[in-house]
This record gives C-alpha cells, sequence and structure tokens, in this order.
C-alpha cells in the first residue's frame, strides 16, 4: 500500500511538472498593440527594436526603439550585442518581418522575444503614439479632401494601399499596372503608399496590408484586405 501511495504521488508530480513546464514554453508571444504596449511599460528598461528601413523608421517609430533593419546584411552582428537573457520587442510595419526577425532571434538564442501583432499599422489603428527622428522628415501625404478627388471619375477607381517592403504587394504590383493599361478605358489604378500617408490610412481605418478597394461614382462597393490574384480583382471589376 505504502509503495502504491509513493508510486502514485511520483506519478502525479511528474504530471504535474509537465504541466507546469508545457505552460512556460506556451507563453504569449504575438502581442495586440495594446498588449504590446503594456508590456512594455511594465518593464524597467525594455529592448526594443523596429526591423523596418531606416526611411520608414525616420517618418514614425515606438518611442525609445532602436532601428536593426531585418533586411540589412548586418541584422546577425547587431542582435549578437544585445542581452540574450532579458526580454526583446519587435515590430515592423505589419508583421511579416518582425515574425521573421523574431524566429532568427529566438535560433540565436534569445530566451524571450515579443512580437507586435499587425505591426505600427495596427498600432496606429489602435491611436497609440509615436514618434519620429526628425519632424521634419515626416510627410504629410495626401488630405481625405485629396484623396475625395481622386475617385470623382466616371470610371471605376481601383485604389492599392501598399508599402515597398510588402511582399504580397510587391506580388500584386505587376498585374495591377497590367490592369491600368488594358482596362485604361473602364478602369483606373490609384496606388497609395501607406507608409507614405500615415494620417490618411489612420482615417480610412486601413491598419493592415495590402488593402484593395473599388469605387464606382465615388462609393466604396468592394474591399479586400490580403493577397488576392488577378482573377479575382477582374471578377470585381467587370461585375
Amino acid at each position: 500500500m505504502k509503495k502504491y501511495i509513493i508510486a502514485t504521488l511520483a506519478a502525479f508530480t511528474i504530471i504535474l511538472n509537465s504541466c507546469l513546464s508545457g505552460q512556460s514554453q506556451n507563453i504569449k508571444t504575438n502581442l495586440t498593440p495594446t498588449e504590446f504596449a503594456e508590456r512594455i511599460k511594465a518593464q524597467a528598461k525594455t529592448t526594443l527594436i523596429d526591423v523596418r528601413t531606416p526611411d520608414e523608421f525616420s517618418k514614425g517609430h515606438l518611442e525609445n526603439a532602436q532601428n536593426i533593419d531585418w533586411r540589412n546584411n548586418d541584422f546577425s552582428n547587431r542582435i549578437e550585442t544585445l542581452d540574450k537573457s532579458k526580454p526583446v520587442f519587435v515590430y515592423c510595419l505589419s508583421g511579416g518581418r518582425s515574425a521573421s526577425a523574431a524566429s532568427a532571434m529566438r535560433e540565436a538564442g534569445f530566451k524571450e522575444v515579443y512580437e507586435l501583432d499587425g505591426g505600427i499599422m495596427k498600432w496606429r489603428g489602435a491611436n497609440l503614439p509615436e514618434t519620429t527622428s526628425n519632424t521634419s522628415s515626416k510627410t504629410a501625404g495626401l488630405s481625405r479632401q485629396q484623396f475625395e478627388a481622386l475617385l470623382a471619375s466616371d470610371k471605376l477607381i481601383l485604389v492599392d494601399f501598399y508599402a515597398d517592403w510588402c511582399a504580397p504587394c510587391k506580388k500584386m504590383k505587376p498585374y495591377l499596372e497590367e490592369i491600368s493599361k488594358d482596362m485604361a478605358n473602364k478602369v483606373k489604378v490609384v496606388r497609395i503608399n501607406a507608409d507614405d500617408n500615415q494620417a490618411l490610412c489612420k482615417e480610412l481605418q486601413i491598419d493592415a496590408l495590402p488593402v484593395l478597394q473599388l469605387y464606382k461614382n465615388k462609393n466604396l462597393t468592394w474591399n479586400n484586405v490580403g493577397f488576392i490574384d488577378k482573377a479575382g480583382v477582374l471578377t470585381q471589376i467587370n461585375k
């Protein structure tokens, strides 16, 4: 009986330890803007990394962030100067580059790496603060009035909200150019760089990329978030 009790306790201890270990391995690392802001605020000293390009960084970034471009050849060397035992917070424009950077950092031995889900676009959409390296470098971009003026046409207006470093955006660009050329009598394609038009995107609630919007007589008739192929776009245009 005594041996049975000891064996049972030992088995219970193993199960309990396994559960606790599983919990530690399942810490949420992909945080919403609010969670990201709260976690940063709770840290006495935060290592916050913006993995976008220096040009993107200069137009607006989170306060106290340091810019380490994920696509730069010196990324690996620069992160080696950081303390791997402390929490690190990373973000980019919409989440793609920061996910790749975070994965690389974990493989390099960083214990805690937190990502901003949806990137700085979701951050802006949540009306959270940001700063610039140089206030004069932040472009005003299109106003809402100027945007509305672009929609004044007897043609269909296909608006493409994109960013230079958005992989799906780059994949869609060639066929959008084809549509602009081949269907010029029916549709006008307007491309708007989200990073250069932050205020407009915020006002229009564009908080992810890419986004395609189709307008007819100034009325929004179709809205698509994320990658879509040419056939899918043509279906909407030819309705």
